[in-house]
């Protein structure tokens, strides 16, 4: 037994020893089979990693060699850079934080003649004083210290001032300094020698062109002042040659010489103000004027041609607006006498309408003035260019029109100097429209109060519907109805409407106006009867002149027409108050009649060395009753003021031994010890911006230019 359990309990052992074993063994295959695994996946990881390695190093060797390659290209850049900064003509230098030199090129060394302290390390202080120690730069009339400090002070400013300086061999540099953000300073010195030496050039230039244009104004004047003593023998002795008794053929004459001299005239004056304005001496002289009243003055100027060629001139003047502005007339009258002239001088028929609007706001008048033809009109291309200089619709080899082609170039000068605009419209054939517009201060107009007649029905006779519209607004103003007909059969007709005064035209279809007023005379006996003529002399000269009340010159001033409604009022019941005055016309003021033997005459002296032109102010004055002497230079002049005691000078400006204006100081002189002082009259040939300031400054109260006008020499003695 004990055996037997022996070898059951070996047997039970061995079994147990061999299922240990087997599970040792299934234990030692999992253990191998994770150490397989691990060992597979190392290798795996190993493999990567080599790989990553290699691509690493092949990666580091690519950016070694961009690197590489990066750095030849900056240094190729670089050294192109550097070679082309050495190469410009202008100096550039670099500087760091401590003004000292870290490189400059050639140009900028140069100009230190290859100083040896001239290098790399060289501070800015240093260089200048190298620069005035040794004479380089010319520091003219400036000290070399006071120089030096004020270079160092531009230096250290934030933003450094281009600075030119002048060299001793005459190079100009401009010195062009740039500091950075951490204080480095990048320096240019451009030379700037051609620009200096041109700069020079037309400094020069320029002088020479003020001294040529010094020249050329003293030689307008002189040939103006020796044109305009020649033309006031021929204008003036043609006026007086027309006062007398001539025959037809000798009158076509006598005009043709007249209009032929103030053609010239109007040349002359055009090449003045084209000169004047071109060297900006052109100034303005405001006054106060009446602008209504300007503009019937050239109508008034301009009636005869356009009464040639039987053109009708007409003025629609804004009944709301003020008349009574302040300007320069006289620049005024020239603008619209270029304009209405050019308009009379381009319309072959038909009429020119004067068309005046605007706005009155605070005293100030914006004036909108219009003048519309129905003339040749101006092609299309031609209108851009009918303000320039030397400009004309026609050209130079089918010229039709006489003229220079200033007259539109200064009146838009004139215009824009008043600070004003102007413009053209016009269609070929078909007429044209100028117009501009200009602020002008107002003054209170005293005729804009209106005083309304007892009068209350008109009749119109014109064949034109522009007239009658005209005369029917300005009618309308003081109250009044009227009834218009354009053709003189319905004249008489038209009375049995009942009318208190007519306006007829002096051109009717079939019969004269003077005719017309005889019909309506039989009609209606007591009817006053207004003749509105485009030649109201002849027309007061007519035979039958009786036959109508008034004879006016065409166009009509509203002032006069109102002035003579009021003298028309049969029944006087309404009366203009003392301090409206109707009219504003200008009223050449009469001389008191002698009415006894004690009233000695008005001496007159007239100082004048050309023979001819005393010939032409004696006959100018024949009519008056003066005593009239002549001196032939300023000695003379002075001598006769004392012997001659005059009541009135004409005094000549340019004469020989003394002029008028030392004369005219030498007579105040003596006045100053008499306590009088006499008018001294300047007529002269002069025209020149200035001439007329220095001429009044001189001591002479008034000014009269060459050729002298029979109306104004009068004027001054009335």
């Amino acid at each position: 037994m004990a055996l037997a359990h022996k070898l059951a309990d070996e047997r039970r052992a061995r079994l147990a020893a061999e299922r240990l074993l087997e599970m040792k063994e299934a234990e030692l295959f999992s253990a191998n089979r994770k150490l397989g695994l691990h060992a597979r996946a190392l290798s795996d990881r190993i493999e990567r990693t080599e790989a990553e390695v290699a691509n690493v190093r092949s990666e580091n060797r690519q950016v070694k060699s961009d690197l590489s390659v990066a750095h030849q290209k900056v240094e190729v850049a670089e050294r192109r850079l550097w070679h082309s900064i050495r190469a410009i003509r202008d100096g550039f230098a670099f500087f760091n934080a401590d003004n000292e030199m870290v490189g400059a090129n050639d140009a900028y060394l140069g100009v230190f003649d290859n100083l040896e302290d001239m290098k790399p390390g060289v501070t800015y202080p240093e260089m200048l004083l190298i620069l005035t120690e040794e004479g380089i730069v010319d520091t003219e009339d400036q000290n070399p210290i006071e120089w030096r400090a004020e270079m160092l002070e531009r230096w250290h400013a934030p933003n450094p001032k281009p600075r030119v300086i002048k060299l001793w061999n005459g190079l100009y540099a401009k010195l062009i300094d740039q500091r950075g953000p951490d204080g480095d300073v990048v320096s240019l010195a451009l030379n700037i020698t051609d620009t200096v030496l041109y700069e020079n050039q037309l400094k020069k230039a320029r002088y020479q062109a003020e001294t040529a244009n010094r020249a050329k104004s003293a030689f307008l004047a002189n040939m103006s002042h020796e044109i305009r003593t020649p033309m006031n023998g021929i204008v003036g002795m043609a006026d007086l040659l027309s006062e007398t008794g001539l025959g037809e053929e000798q009158r076509l004459f006598v005009d043709t010489i007249r209009n032929s001299g103030e053609a010239l005239l109007t040349i002359i004056n055009d090449v003045l103000d084209y000169s004047k304005i071109e060297a900006e001496r052109l100034e303005l002289r405001p006054t106060t004027f009446d602008f209504e009243q300007c503009i019937h003055e050239v109508m008034r100027l301009l009636q005869p041609p356009a009464r040639d060629k039987d053109i009708a001139l007409l003025v629609d003047y804004d009944l709301f607006l003020p008349t009574q502005v302040v300007g320069d007339p006289g620049r005024i009258r020239q603008i619209l006498t270029n304009i209405i002239g050019n308009a009379v001088k381009f319309t072959p028929s038909g009429h020119v309408l004067i068309s005046v609007t605007g706005t009155h706001e605070d005293g100030v008048c914006d004036l909108r003035v219009t003048i519309q033809d129905t003339g040749i009109g101006i092609p299309a291309p031609k209108i851009d260019h009918i303000f320039g200089e030397f400009n004309q619709v026609d050209d130079e080899q089918s010229r039709e029109f006489e003229g220079t082609g200033l007259g539109l170039s200064i009146t838009k000068r004139l215009v824009e100097l008043m600070g004003g605009q102007i413009w053209v419209t016009s269609e070929n054939g078909e007429g044209t429209c100028f117009g501009f517009q200009v602020k002008l201060d107002s003054r209170p107009s005293e005729g804009l109060d209106m005083v309304k007649p007892a009068l209350k029905n008109a009749l119109i006779v014109d064949s034109s519907e522009l007239t009658r519209t005209i005369l029917e607004k300005q009618l309308a103003l003081l109250g009044l109805a009227c009834t218009s007909v354009d053709h003189e059969s319905k004249a008489v007709d038209a009375l049995q409407n009942g009318c208190d005064f007519a306006i007829i035209d002096d051109v009717q279809c079939t019969i004269d106006g003077f005719d017309l007023a005889q019909k309506l005379r039989a009609a209606q006996p007591d009817l006053p009867i207004l003749l509105i003529a485009a030649n109201a002399g002849i027309a007061e000269k007519d035979p039958v002149r009786h036959t109508v009340s008034h004879v006016l010159q065409k166009p009509v001033p509203r002032q006069v027409l109102y002035r003579i409604l009021m003298e028309m009022n049969p029944t006087k019941t309404v009366e203009p108050p003392k301090e409206a005055v109707v009219f504003h016309a200008r009223q050449r003021r009469e001389t008191p009649a002698l009415t006894t033997d004690t009233r000695r005459r008005l001496r007159v002296l007239a100082a004048e060395d050309n023979k001819t032109n005393q010939l032409v102010f004696g006959k100018m004055l024949k009519e008056l009753d003066v005593e009239l002497l002549f001196a032939s230079n300023g000695i003379e002049a002075v001598s006769l003021y004392d012997s001659f005691t005059p009541d009135i000078v004409f005094m000549d400006i340019s004469m020989p031994k003394k002029d008028g204006k030392a004369a005219t100081q030498e007579i105040r002189d003596k006045e100053k010890t008499t306590g009088t002082r006499i008018p001294i009259v300047a007529m002269t040939a002069h025209a020149m911006s200035g001439d007329q300031e220095a001429i009044l400054d001189a001591g002479l109260d008034r000014f009269l230019t060459k050729p002298l006008k029979k109306a104004l020499v009068i004027e001054q003695i009335e």
